[in-house]
This record gives C-alpha cells, structure tokens and sequence, in this order.
C-alpha cells in the first residue's frame, strides 16, 4: 500500500503568514502551491517551490477562483471559457517558477470552492480538466463527484485523494469552510487508515461513504497541520 501524503501550500501573502509550511513540508510528498488568485504572491510562490525542491517534494498546481478576499471559498460565475484562460494564467505562473529550479509540474488541484463547484458542474469542472491536459498533468479529484465522469470522458489522469481534517457529508463530498477548525492529530490518522485500507470515510452524520484513496490531503492553515502530517504519515507509511 503506497500513498502519497499531499498539502495545500504556499498561501502567505507578503508580511502575512498562513500556515507552517516549513513546518510541514518534511512530511508530504506533494505540495499544491498556491497561484495567487486565492493567496500567495510570486515571493511566495519561489519561495515555496525552493522550500519543496530541498525536500525532495512534487510541486502542482493550486489555483482557485479570482477571490483573494475570500480566500477563494466563494462561488463565481465564470464562463466554461473565462475560467480556462483564468486558471491557464495561474498554472502557468507556477510552471515558470518550477521551471527556473529544474522542477517539472506534478498535478493541478483546484483550491476551495472552486473544487467543490466542479464536483456537480460539468462545464467547470470540464474547464479545469482541460488546463490539466493542456499542461500534460493528472488532475488531483475526489471519487463519487463528477470528477470521475469528466476527467475520463477528456482523458485526463486522475490522482484520486481523501481528506483528513475535513468532514465529509452523506453526498461523499467535504464540507468547504471559511476558516478550518483544528482536528486531532488521531481522528486524523483514523480516518487516513480506514480511507487507505477500506476504501471509506465516517460523515459528519456517523454514516460511511466509499472513498479513493491514492493521496490524503492534509491542509497546511489547519491549526496543528505540522502534528497531524506527522501522524498521519507514520500512520501509512
């Protein structure tokens, strides 16, 4: 059993620090980076790319919804072909980046509520599987969402995460929140271990729902992050 420990990264702003991610960086294997639209900026984002290429860590790509206020949690309207151009420009930026330090591109991730849009919206969630395809890179989706029948139907490889320190509801889908609460560092390995060797995930109601789990996402402004990445990787290693 081999499975990738990923993290939402890369989300300071300047003087403004969100999250440890040097904290955390020595226990995940990939980094989703933060584009600038939701967070970050190009300090930030070299930065990060340097911090993952000292650990040995695969860098992709993050990008979110134009809506740095709401640090990307809300829902725009945005054309299938506004949104392409949109998230080609964030990807892009971070490729240029990588490129400067020898690193190539691993995957795209959309961040927050963009994410959880494409989960029942075919055009956007289309619209991010083709910037994935045009940059010649999986996706990062979560089974049980459309992700599984749009990404197929464009072709694009999917690599299929599970998320630890998010509640999930009876849809299969995780609860978007505009501020993460703190999890414990053994709720988190339980439901790593139950997701890795079942296949399934507990709801915010008790119940159970099947799951993908190729990578665990842990976030890196989850209060405790750096604790429950420690956990959770000793957990599956």
């Amino acid at each position: 059993m081999a499975i990738d420990l990923n993290c939402d990264m890369g989300e300071a702003y300047s003087i403004y620090k969100c999250g440890d991610d040097e904290g955390i960086m020595p226990f995940v294997t990939q980094a989703n980076v933060a584009c600038g639209y939701h967070a970050s900026d190009p300090v930030v984002m070299h930065n990060t790319v340097r911090l993952a290429k000292r650990h040995g860590v695969a860098v992709g790509a993050h990008p979110s919804y134009p809506d740095r206020d709401g640090f990307g949690r809300r829902e725009m309207a945005l054309g299938a072909d506004e949104l392409f151009d949109c998230l080609i420009y964030q990807v892009g930026a971070l490729k240029a980046f990588l490129a400067l330090e020898g690193m190539a591109l691993s995957h795209v991730k959309p961040h927050g509520t963009l994410n959880g849009v494409a989960w029942r919206d075919e055009a956007v969630c289309g619209a991010i599987g083709e910037v994935a395809k045009a940059f010649g890179v999986p996706v990062m989706g979560m089974a049980g969402t459309l992700h599984e029948k749009v990404y197929a139907e464009i072709g694009v490889p999917v690599i299929w995460e599970t998320y630890v320190d998010l509640d999930y509801n009876d849809r299969g889908e995780v609860i978007i929140t505009r501020e993460h609460v703190p999890v414990a560092a053994e709720v988190a390995v339980e439901q790593a271990v139950l997701a890795a060797r079942e296949g399934k995930v507990k709801t915010n109601t008790g119940g159970f729902v099947p799951v993908k789990c190729e990578s665990i996402c842990v976030h890196s402004d989850t209060p405790g992050a750096v604790e429950v990445a420690k956990a959770v990787r000793a957990a599956v290693a």
